[in-house]
């Protein structure tokens, strides 16, 4: 995960540990609302990791996919989020530098896993409707699986070279968990963990939206063509195309209001002066990606909604539970 670069010699003269200045009110306010997101995150995560497990309907390619983002999400929510909030509403890093040093690497793994899991879908999906025929037959829950793992592997050696080529000669200023990269690295890792998994999500999704929108206009022709009297294909394939468009700008407004603002403030980094609070704010804009990604499932995706009817009533226990159809 990108982090600012600045001068060595000065590095720490803008961190400092300042008092808290909130009343108790809305200092206990400030928790319960990061107590609550923290929550949603990792309850929502949890019912979709819940939902492609359990029932064997949800066992497909893609939705392996879903659930290796899922679990990410998770993660960032389980082991991540907790600190951020602490570390934002104290206005001080209390957890100590060998702690700070295990939750950075630990960021670092889990955003740029997440990042390319959202990646590995759009491709997933794009592969799927502009070549049908090649996705069934070549596409199988192992293959995926090689493909997640791979994924995982690539993200890990990524964050640890990163700590190698960075943390030996790197400094933690007191009282906070600020990780610096040099120049040749903060270029590498916002191309990496940014530029380039924006680029292939909006190119590929575009692309999804074409195809979408030529099956759609197909669909139409053929059906003034053989059924001229009945609207009932033409109307459903116009909601199609839609939700198809409001699917592809929701998914990649989410993706670029969350990250863009935190590698924007990072590239900036060398020329702007750097403002502990400024960071923890765009950190925490970054994980609500990870909040925000289960709500789409919820309002874009039946079979979600069903599967977490199913959860909630606790119907999974029944015998052969597993099998009840949610598609």
């Amino acid at each position: 995960m990108n982090l600012m670069e600045v001068n060595q010699s000065d590095r720490c003269e803008h961190f400092s540990c300042p008092e808290r200045s909130v009343s108790p009110a809305v200092y206990i306010l400030l928790y319960v609302c990061s107590a609550a997101v923290v929550l949603l995150t990792v309850c929502g995560n949890l019912l979709v990791i819940i939902s492609v497990l359990h029932f064997k309907q949800l066992h497909t390619p893609t939705n392996m996919l879903v659930l290796s983002l899922a679990v990410s999400d998770f993660l960032i929510g389980a082991l991540l989020m907790p600190s951020m909030f602490i570390w934002t509403i104290e206005s001080c890093w209390i957890f100590g530098k060998d702690f700070c040093i295990v939750f950075l690497f630990i960021s670092g793994v889990l955003m740029t896993l997440s990042i390319y899991s959202v990646v590995l879908i759009a491709v997933d999906r794009y592969v799927a409707l502009s070549n049908p025929f090649l996705y069934t037959n070549t596409v199988s829950r192992r293959r995926i699986c090689i493909v997640i793992y791979s994924n995982c592997s690539v993200c890990l050696v990524y964050v640890i070279t990163i700590f190698y080529f960075n943390f030996i000669d790197s400094v933690l200023c007191p009282g906070e968990c600020i990780y610096f990269l040099n120049a040749d690295w903060a270029v590498i890792d916002l191309i990496y963990s940014f530029i380039f998994p924006l680029s292939v999500i909006i190119i590929l999704y575009t692309r999804v939206f074409v195809i979408a929108k030529k099956h759609a206009t197909a669909i139409r022709e053929l059906n003034n063509h053989t059924r001229p009297k009945t609207q009932k294909i033409t109307s459903h394939s116009m909601k199609s195309e839609r939700k198809a468009a409001k699917v592809l700008g929701i998914l990649v407004s989410v993706f670029l209001v969350c990250l863009l603002p935190y590698f924007i403030y990072s590239l900036l980094g060398d020329v702007i002066e750097i403002q502990t609070e400024t960071i923890k704010k765009l950190i925490i804009i970054l994980y609500l990606n990870s909040t925000i990604n289960p709500v789409i499932y919820a309002l874009f995706y039946p079979w979600f909604r069903r599967c977490i009817k199913l959860i909630i009533t606790l119907r999974i226990f029944q015998t052969d539970s597993a099998l009840i159809s949610v598609l």
